[in-house]
């Protein structure tokens, strides 16, 4: 069987009916290893990647080639990927790392670039452009790689809106540098490139902010005629960042990221449905990239690039990552424990894989060895690094007790009557249990009109006190939606005094 060459006759419904069958064994297979992905600790891209390499050419015969359709296929996973970590990022938790996870993304990257480039010019002998290319494609980490791992260790909030920021940003300048890299002749003059790439972010943020602001302002004042559309028209907003960044000669993917991040701390109508819709979506967009570039690769073919492959990782994860935090993050005087986790938590996932075609699109001397070498060197990597950081996390004593869950809150706008229907459910974890309805202080113009408890609806007195497994509904208008949300979630987060104790979210 072969993939990406001229097809000899149209495609008929037989063809279809096995192209589903295929894509809808694919996905069970996938759906079945994250099992196995969550017990052994290893990230899932390295089961969708195993995937696709047991359907490739020394597995079943699938016979892929086609590097430009697997960039283009890529980059539209890529802006859904990052769409999904921006609606999930806490703008509480990311907010005190920005300085940091900024520093993480430009100076770091800029020196991983250099270092590991010099490692692959001087111990392995490629060129210059070879050396740059790879340098620059492995300096961009991946934080659905990372995520898959620390989920199991509660983290300081500091270390994960540290990575998670970094990793959201770094893909921007990763590409632009990959791109340059990948031109017919020398780059002529450094500060040129240097000053477009601020150009492209610049004008990438500003796009993707505003875009993001418009989008929050219009889903939270106009109500859609059903509930399912709020969920497509969100993600419809983030690829619209993406899409009008690019257009406009900025940094798509910075826009799709800042634009998802302001719509995920917008507090949306039928947020936990929408939270739940991307996931979905950033779920199949992994499964189906990193099956595609399993795909690519020809196993057989890498036997000459597993030496260099090693040399270059080693550069990079036990030199080039941990002098790029040292250099970012000591003048913020972030303790040496934390950068050691972090030195070592630079897992490297889909985005090296996929921007390791950009050379091969372009027609780089010896960019297939380029794209073998990136595969082995992450595949490998990844399967030392990704078991170790849990016991990482706790050899550095890096744990931290359990929070408050969350309420998910769900919101159902009223737009004839200007007002909101906040329901939600209180979780095992949550404190407000125990606290009664009149000590949730929420303000004038909201109230709780409903309780549902042991499968019995009831409305709830002032005194009536609230337990865990209760569901409430809370009817709020326009004016006091965002102060009685607030205050609900500082009251789950902090108890009835939550306000006093200067428990964020108190009106």
């Amino acid at each position: 069987m072969c993939v990406g060459q001229r097809r000899e006759r149209p495609l008929t419904v037989d063809d279809l009916n096995q192209l589903l069958l295929i894509c809808s064994l694919v996905l069970l297979s996938a759906v079945a290893a994250v099992r196995i992905s969550s017990r052994s600790g290893l990230p899932s891209l390295l089961v969708y990647l195993g995937i696709g390499v047991l359907m490739g050419q020394d597995g079943i015969g699938i016979r892929f080639s086609d590097a430009e359709l697997t960039q283009v296929i890529g980059y539209a996973a890529l802006v859904v990927i990052l769409a999904e970590g921006g609606l999930g990022t806490k703008w509480k938790e990311i907010k005190p790392a920005l300085p940091a996870a900024s520093a993480l993304a430009l100076v770091g990257v800029t020196v991983s670039v250099g270092v590991t480039a010099a490692a692959a010019r001087y111990v392995i002998g490629l060129d210059w452009q070879q050396a740059l290319i790879i340098g620059a494609v492995v300096s961009s980490t991946d934080a659905a790689a990372v995520f898959s791992v620390l989920r199991r260790i509660p983290l300081p909030s500091r270390i994960t809106g540290t990575l998670e920021a970094e990793s959201g940003f770094n893909d921007a300048p990763v590409v632009i540098l990959v791109v340059a890299f990948s031109q017919r002749g020398p780059i002529e003059h450094w500060y040129v490139l240097l000053g477009e790439i601020a150009l492209e972010l610049a004008i990438g943020a500003a796009v993707g902010l505003a875009v993001g602001w418009l989008g929050s302002w219009g889903m939270r004042h106009v109500a859609l005629p059903a509930s399912g559309l709020y969920p497509i028209a969100v993600m419809a907003i983030a690829v619209t960042a993406y899409a009008a960044g690019a257009m406009a000669n900025g940094s798509g993917f910075l826009a799709v990221y800042l634009a998802s991040m302001v719509l995920g701390n917008a507090r949306l109508p039928h947020w936990p449905a929408t939270r739940g819709f991307a996931e979905g979506l950033g779920w199949i967009a992994q499964i189906g990239m990193f099956v595609l570039l399993g795909l690519l690769v020809t196993p057989h073919e890498l036997g000459d690039d597993v030496v260099p492959a090693l040399l270059i990782g080693l550069a990079l994860t036990m030199v080039a990552r941990p002098l790029s935090v040292v250099v970012c993050l000591t003048p913020f005087r972030v303790p040496w424990r934390e950068q050691a986790l972090m030195s070592w938590a630079g897992l490297r996932g889909a985005v090296p894989i996929i921007l390791a075609t950009i050379p091969v699109v372009s027609g780089v001397e010896d960019s297939r060895r380029v794209f073998n070498i990136v595969f082995v060197l992450v595949v490998f990597y990844t399967l030392i690094q990704g078991p170790t950081l849990p016991w990482l996390g706790r050899k550095l004593d890096l744990r931290q007790g359990p929070e408050a869950t969350d309420l998910g809150i769900e919101s159902a706008p009223l737009e004839r009557l200007r007002g909101h229907l906040l329901s939600f459910g209180i979780p095992d974890g949550s404190k407000m249990h125990g606290v009664e309805i009149n000590e949730l202080r929420l303000p004038a113009g909201a109230a709780v009109t409903l309780v549902v408890r042991d499968g019995k609806s009831f409305v709830p007195l002032p005194a009536t006190v609230l337990r865990r497994g209760d569901e409430l509904l809370v009817v709020a208008t326009d004016p006091v939606r965002d102060a009685a949300e607030r205050r609900l979630r500082a009251v789950g987060a902090g108890g009835k005094l939550a306000g006093w104790l200067g428990t964020n979210g108190s009106p």
